[in-house]
């Protein structure tokens, strides 16, 4: 019985590694994830004042997607790109709160590739 529960909790832990956000300088990568119709899905990472949100992404499908943040109760939403296919960029961000890439996909889903790093604020 002991095998069993240390094996649940290491699964446990693994799994609970695999969904932290990354380290900064440390770019996460993600090809072909689907998004099934009408569905969303959401990465984020925590940042700081003077870093640089560093990102590009592309689909399959036009897609709604935005770059949020909370700000007391209200979200805030410095990049939105209604029904596209792509984007890329780089945000300079303003307080020290976690940062999330949201996209929604429409009636056709979509396939989603993505990439972002959190950047040290310039020199």
């Amino acid at each position: 019985m002991r095998d069993a529960s240390t094996s649940i909790a290491v699964a446990a832990w693994l799994a609970a590694c695999a969904a932290s956000p990354p380290a900064p300088d440390v770019p996460r990568n993600v090809a072909r994830l689907p998004i099934a119709p009408y569905a969303e899905h959401e990465a984020c990472i925590d940042g700081a004042p003077g870093e640089r949100l560093d990102y590009r992404w592309q689909a399959s499908e036009p897609v709604a997607f935005a770059i949020r943040y909370r700000e007391g109760g209200a979200v805030v939403a410095p990049v939105v790109r209604e029904g596209s296919h792509g984007d890329s960029g780089i945000v300079e961000l303003r307080l020290r709160e976690r940062y999330c890439l949201h996209w929604q996909a429409g009636a056709a889903g979509a396939l989603v590739d993505y990439r972002f790093v959190l950047r040290p604020p310039p020199a």
